[in-house]
């Protein structure tokens, strides 16, 4: 049996060093030669086989079955979530649906500015991120604001800033899938560590939006849109993440923060109606309202995916359900770890592992996107002839993401097997609980330069893990600030920007927008790093793995 070696350079700094190199790697060719991701993600791969094999001592065969077992499950576990929401969002747009549920909610919408920045960056924002991400929240609230009188690159800063505390549940919860796939963690603990920081984090965003769009005195006057936005989006956010999983948070989360914001605007309404910039508007033009020309049927029509969405889901992939625990098939590459006192062959400490789960997550979004399909041509919005148009579009969009999952989960893998992250590890350990500070600008950095949650979390989640049990830290807490930094990185990382400006004036311009959005993405990051202090002092059996 293989055995992870921790030292192979008999200097732990140097080891450590030459484990960093394909991180370093990958990150060169996606932030300094632009390269697309899938191609960094294979050339990154080969870089981590060939020094697994040359310093680590990874045997060819073991780390092969390793690396195809990593991509299988990058296939399997991710991009088959991936894809089919991809299909359900394209499907919304090429029958109309997703279109007239956009105007009824901009007509829902009085001219201030305020009550437009919640809910269309803030609720719309995080309804598009648990359906999508891949910075699409960006490319579709950004216009809206645009029309509504902000100025392109602030209307992207907004979208952006908006769209931090959703990304850990986005694509249908795609990047705690990811942690919980490198890590061997139960999927339902670390959706729900992960939520429980989400929520403290989504406190303060709706107050930055608020400032963003109409200075101090319109966030005084404007404060109630503020604190219902921020409890609507957690009391949706919250008891999903914890009890059913990482697939709805976002998506209940906005769903109820609607709700919550159409109550308060039936009983409170800001005093002053202002505009961008907290320009008071004139109270004729703030007496207009918008009609969205939509009929009652029509209405329920667009409602209609989003909540048999819910229902499949939810029904699918709760604890009370069976199909996720059904497996047919299962393999993996199993290796003593470096890190361990002692080696069971018959027990081993590492083990590349994958698991051919028919009814995934994935499984579920493909049968909810069957049930909309079918309802949509009974009700003559969709077309069989459309059909075809759907799917090309969705490759179009897909194809570069869906290399990306089986190369960066291929190399994710070879990584944690060979024993590069726990040389890494037994390095960083010596921070001792300094780390926690370290932890979340770790995956700050990866997504920066990434562009995605996802592969943050396949390169960095285990890493995590290993240094957090050599610390005696709390089991979730470094993957779970690993992954909530990398959302709050999201602003700043180029390949992220690159869609969020695809329907703007900023396109080829996104350093401009990256600017832009840094200094109020470090604030965040600050506010982040508390919260993890905080609850590694205050709270940390949520972030601890239950006794067997």
């Amino acid at each position: 049996m293989f055995m992870q070696m921790i030292n192979p350079l008999d200097n732990l700094a140097l080891t450590c060093l030459v484990a960093l190199i394909p991180v370093v790697i990958l990150l060169i060719m996606l932030a300094v030669y632009r390269l697309p991701a899938w191609l960094a993600a294979l050339l990154g791969s080969i870089v981590t086989f060939v020094l697994a094999m040359w310093i680590w001592k990874m045997p060819f065969g073991d780390g092969t079955r390793a690396y195809v077992y990593g991509a299988a499950t990058g296939v399997w576990n991710v991009d088959w979530i991936t894809v089919w929401g991809m299909v359900l969002f394209n499907t919304l747009g090429v029958s109309g649906v997703f279109e007239n549920f956009r105007r009824w909610l901009i007509a829902q919408g009085s001219l201030d500015v305020r009550v437009q920045t919640m809910l269309f960056a803030w609720a719309f924002g995080a309804l598009l991120e648990g359906l999508v991400g891949f910075g699409y929240p960006w490319a579709v609230v950004a216009p809206i604001l645009i029309s509504l009188g902000i100025s392109d690159l602030n209307a992207i800063r907004v979208a952006a800033i908006a769209n931090n505390a959703p990304v850990s549940y986005g694509a249908l919860g795609a990047p705690v899938i990811a942690l919980a796939a490198v890590t061997g963690y139960p999927l339902l603990k670390l959706s729900a560590s992960v939520g429980t920081i989400v929520a403290v984090l989504a406190l303060l965003p709706p107050w930055v939006l608020l400032y963003l769009v109409s200075g101090k005195q319109g966030m005084k006057g404007g404060w109630p849109l503020a604190v219902v936005g921020s409890l609507g989006y957690i009391a949706g956010q919250y008891p999903v993440a914890v009890h059913l999983g990482p697939y709805l948070p976002d998506v209940t989360g906005a769903i109820v923060c609607f709700i919550a914001l159409f109550a308060l605007l039936k009983f409170w309404q800001p005093k002053t109606i202002l505009g961008y910039g907290g320009v008071p508007v004139d109270a004729a033009m703030a007496r207009q309202t918008q009609g969205h020309g939509l009929s009652t049927g029509e209405v329920l029509q667009a409602w209609m995916p989003f909540v048999v969405l819910l229902i499949v889901v939810a029904a699918w992939t709760g604890p009370w359900s069976p199909l996720p625990k059904v497996t047919w098939f299962s393999a993996k590459a199993v290796a003593c770890s470096s890190l361990a006192a002692s080696c069971d062959p018959a027990k081993p400490d590492v083990s590349a592992v994958f698991k051919f789960a028919p009814y995934v997550g994935g499984s579920a979004i493909l049968a909810s996107w069957i049930a909309v399909a079918a309802l949509l041509l009974a009700m003559g919005k969709l077309k069989y002839s459309q059909i075809g148009e759907i799917f090309r579009r969705t490759f179009h969009q897909m194809w570069g993401a869906c290399l990306v999952g089986v190369f960066i989960f291929g190399l994710a893998y070879t990584f944690n097997y060979s024993g590069m992250a726990a040389s890494l590890a037994k390095g960083f350990s010596s921070l001792g609980t300094a780390f926690i500070v370290v932890a979340p600008i770790l995956g700050f950095i990866g997504v920066a330069l990434s562009g995605s949650n996802t592969s943050t979390n396949a390169m960095f989640g285990k890493f995590q893990a290993l240094v957090g049990v050599q610390l005696g830290m709390p089991a979730l807490l470094l993957p779970t600030l690993n992954s909530i930094g990398a959302e709050i990185g999201k602003p700043v990382a180029p390949q992220t920007a690159s869609v969020g400006v695809s329907t703007s004036k900023f396109v080829r311009k996104e350093g401009d927008v990256i600017r832009h959005n840094m200094g109020w993405t470090f604030i965040l990051l600050a506010y982040l790093i508390v919260i993890a202090i905080g609850c590694y002092l205050l709270r940390p059996a949520a972030m601890m793995m239950p006794a067997n």
